[in-house]
């Protein structure tokens, strides 16, 4: 067999990679179950036609096919797609247990999910997103469009990444000016301002003249309302002063100003309001949300969502919601390759319990399972090598400690190989220094 070809977008993280990985994903969950979000995981797969319902999203999905079809089978596979983000097979999630849910249902999930994008840095065909949403049954109240960007600033505040600063717009605001100026299309408006930071103003305007109708004077306005960007409620007094009056404006406005000030009072800047975030996605109805990681800005957001209030629907029932997502494994491609993040070792493992002949074996391995009943990752030496070749072994894996078992009666001692210090020690009660107990992430 030939040496194997990485397959571009699909990340393989080495051992430390990994372990900062999983570092990263327990702190997040953590604050997410402090904030009351319940865990939960949902299927890979989705009929095409829920996939493909709301937004531009074709061009993106794969396919679920089998090699070869069975002729007696019923088929159907075809009609299948790997999901591209974590809302909509949450949405058809709620549908399908609405009667089993208490409503507000708050739900975490962090999973992966498959996207047909072209692979670069940042951006993976494979990827880990983690999404927390609150769905209610009819109504769901605005306050809790305020409250996601603090469960976020919690969650990635706690890590050891750059500074970052989540930018909030609403929807609202945006229809609402469109339409107060005479465009009939707001959608298409919202899409084409959505693209104002890939293809530029003059471009954007052009495209609004295209797709959305809007004269030379219309598209001026959606500009400048784009411009508008603020850490406090101010920036509703630069949208007044436009002189656009719509009552859906007027509602926006009044739901963005909560949304920045709630967030200023549990976190001074970390929200800050920016009138061009538009996000592309259709089922999007309220505060819509995007992430900044200072230093990286060139590489877009790396924490997204907003407000939904039509994507799951039943008969005359539906259930609005609103959620955000952080790209994990965009954030830390990302910072991997920068070499931003690193962990003290390359394996979990705190002690290595030396062997002096082979026949002694079970002695270290009853020493081993004693440390690891108490929490201390362990593992016994691979052979009975000298001492010497036994400590380079725990050297080049990281390995802080190396335990001697006595021999004779005599009682154990261990080594830290960092120091050189070694002391007596007792399976039953010795504990190393917290910093020592797991690989730390910095």
């Amino acid at each position: 067999m030939s040496k194997p070809t990485p397959i571009s977008g699909f990340p393989e993280w080495a051992p430390p990679q990994r372990m900062i990985e999983q570092y990263v994903i327990d702190r997040i969950r953590n604050t997410f179950e402090l904030y009351g979000f319940a865990p939960l995981e949902t299927r890979s797969v989705e009929p095409l036609d829920q996939l493909l319902r709301k937004g531009e999203t074709s061009k993106e999905v794969y396919l679920l096919r089998r090699l070869q079809e069975d002729p007696g089978g019923s088929g159907g596979d075809d009609a299948l797609g790997l999901h591209f983000d974590l809302t909509v097979p949450f949405a058809r999630y709620v549908l399908e247990n609405a009667g089993k849910l208490q409503f507000p249902f708050r739900r975490y999930q962090i999973q992966k999910v498959w996207r047909g994008e072209r692979p670069q840095e940042g951006r993976y065909r494979e990827f880990v997103q983690a999404d927390i949403d609150i769905v209610d049954r009819d109504t769901l109240p605005a306050h809790y469009e305020a409250e996601l960007p603090l469960v976020i600033g919690d969650a990635l505040g706690g890590l050891p990444i750059p500074p970052f600063v989540i930018q909030v717009n609403n929807r609202k605001v945006s229809e609402g000016f469109y339409l107060g100026v005479g465009l009939t299309d707001p959608a298409a408006a919202l899409r084409a301002v959505d693209k104002l930071d890939k293809i530029g103003p003059d471009r954007v305007a052009a495209l609004l003249t295209e797709t959305a109708g809007a004269t030379e004077a219309q598209a001026k306005a959606c500009l400048a309302l784009a411009e508008i960007s603020g850490p406090d409620a101010s920036f509703a007094d630069a949208v007044r002063a436009l002189g656009v009056e719509h009552p859906l404006l007027e509602e926006g406005l009044v739901e963005l100003v909560a949304v920045v000030e709630t967030a200023a009072a549990h976190s001074p800047g970390l929200c800050v309001a920016d009138l061009r975030i538009a996000r592309g996605l259709d089922y999007y109805t309220g505060t819509v949300y995007e992430t900044q990681l200072r230093g990286y800005e060139r590489f877009g957001s790396i924490c997204s969502g907003g407000r939904y209030d039509n994507l799951a629907t039943a008969g005359s029932t539906t259930f609005p919601g609103v959620g955000i997502s952080i790209g994990l494994t965009r954030l830390l491609g990302l910072l991997f390759g920068a070499g931003e993040l690193t962990v003290s070792r390359s394996v979990p493992t705190c002690v290595l319990v030396a062997l002096s002949a082979e026949e002694d074996r079970p002695s270290s391995d009853r020493i081993a399972a004693a440390l690891r009943r108490r929490g201390i990752a362990t593992e016994v030496s691979p052979s009975a090598a000298k001492y010497g070749k036994q400590i380079r072994y725990a050297e080049r894996r990281g390995i802080p400690y190396v335990w001697f078992p006595g021999a004779d009666g005599a009682v154990d001692e261990v080594k830290d190989i960092r120091s050189g210090e070694q002391a007596a020690a007792a399976a039953a009660d010795w504990t190393p220094p917290v910093e020592d107990l797991r690989p730390l992430v910095s």
